[in-house]
């Protein structure tokens, strides 16, 4: 069993930039692909970024490349988000998750450990 708690969200002006964290307990977090999705208002959730248990293989989505960066730290069980330029349509909860598969997945249904999310809002 793996544990995720994400923080950081908060509430942004357009272009400027947010951390998100997720803080893993549990298994060994080391061995797991992670990803964050999001899920705005009356949408479905969305893949956002992943990374393999090493670190070395990343995944962005089309509409957040260039702008945010995956990244973890397995000494410290943490996983993060960095957004940069963010732009309202990035309003939305975001959850990080663990993967049980190899590589870096990028479908919500491959991942099995979820987080209950931080709200990221970002005003125009």
């Amino acid at each position: 069993q793996v544990q995720l708690v994400e923080s950081g969200g908060g509430l942004v002006q357009a272009g400027g930039s947010l951390r998100l964290s997720c803080a893993a307990s549990g298994r060994t977090f080391s061995r797991y692909p992670m990803g964050w999705f999001r899920q705005a208002p009356g949408k479905e959730r969305e893949f956002v970024a992943a990374i393999s248990w090493t670190g070395g293989s990343t995944a962005y989505a089309d509409s957040v490349k260039g702008r945010f960066t995956i990244s973890r730290d397995n000494a410290k069980n943490t996983v993060y988000l960095q957004m940069n330029s963010l732009k309202p349509e990035d309003t939305a909860v975001y959850s990080c998750a663990a993967s049980p598969l190899l590589g870096v997945p990028t479908t919500g249904r491959n991942f099995n450990y979820w987080g209950q999310g931080t709200q990221v809002t970002v005003s125009s």
